[in-house]
């Protein structure tokens, strides 16, 4: 008898820590944790120097299925936004966190899925990768919007509502 009530307060304890593990360290509202790395084309960046602009900071992997599926929406995305004005900000970035272990798979998955944007960079240790750390991530894909003040105006966004908080920012 008693088991019969065991066996599902353990199911929701697990569910329930299972949401904490894996939700984002950062919510909305909050300053994000600057980083400084080396991108794949050998350039050395600092999350702050983008303050200014809206960055989004995308953690993915070639390995990825939901990611990968999703990279020709953050392309669109890029495209829509890269070059322009913003009333607010004087650009769109992202930066690609890459939790990857062999190099060449990401490599490929970039280039096959057209991720044509300079701000690429993995250590190539999966989730183990220091600025994965930093952020706490432990799932894929994990987005960071960030408005130009330094602050995270979005986590988790899809592609269709990063446009929309960014269109009314537009200059017309």
């Amino acid at each position: 008898m008693k088991l019969k009530y065991i066996l599902p307060i353990l199911l929701i304890l697990g569910l329930v820590l299972n949401y904490f593990y894996r939700k984002p360290k950062f919510i909305n509202g909050e300053k994000p944790l600057d980083f400084e790395i080396v991108t794949k084309s050998g350039k050395n960046i600092k999350l702050s120097q983008y303050k200014g602009k809206y960055v989004l900071l995308d953690f993915w992997g070639s390995w990825c299925g939901p990611c990968r599926a999703d990279n020709p929406k953050i392309v669109q995305l890029y495209h829509q936004f890269k070059g322009a004005s913003f009333t607010d900000a004087s650009g769109f970035e992202i930066i690609s966190i890459g939790i990857e272990t062999n190099s060449e798979n990401w490599e490929t998955a970039i280039q096959s899925d057209h991720l044509d944007w300079e701000n690429h960079y993995s250590a190539l240790k999966r989730f183990d990768d220091p600025v994965a750390k930093l952020y706490g991530v432990r799932q894929i894909p994990t987005k960071y919007l960030i408005n130009p003040a330094g602050v995270i105006m979005g986590v988790d966004l899809s592609a269709e509502d990063i446009a929309k908080l960014l269109s009314p920012k537009l200059v017309k």
